[in-house]
């Protein structure tokens, strides 16, 4: 016969399912670190350094061929890496700032 206080079907836990407070803690910083990159993301700032062209069209709101007319004119900087395109998010924000990309989107 089962004790009183297991009168339940609960399965047994054994010593190496425990959850130590080290454990809680390690999830919190984890989590928190995912929410905060998820935030920037959310508000339009990428969480890498480095772009894809799918990235920097949608942030900048470029087709692809207004793209490679940046690149082509050596607007915005580029690295090339095993064929794929990259972009510097740094350098892109700058660009931004300075105005100088608004000069060179608006139709003439």
């Amino acid at each position: 016969m089962e004790r009183g206080y297991e009168t339940t079907n609960r399965p047994s836990i054994r010593r190496d399912q425990l959850v130590t407070v080290q454990d809680l803690l390690d999830f919190k910083d984890s989590l928190v670190s995912d929410v905060k990159k998820l935030l920037k993301e959310a508000a339009g700032v990428p969480a890498q350094q480095w772009l894809k062209a799918v990235d920097v069209k949608k942030m900048l709101r470029l087709s692809d061929g207004k793209l490679q007319y940046l690149r082509d004119k050596g607007i915005i900087p580029f690295k090339k890496l095993g064929g794929v395109t990259y972009y510097n998010l740094h350098e892109i924000q700058e660009l931004m700032s300075s105005g100088k990309l608004d000069t060179q989107l608006k139709p003439a």
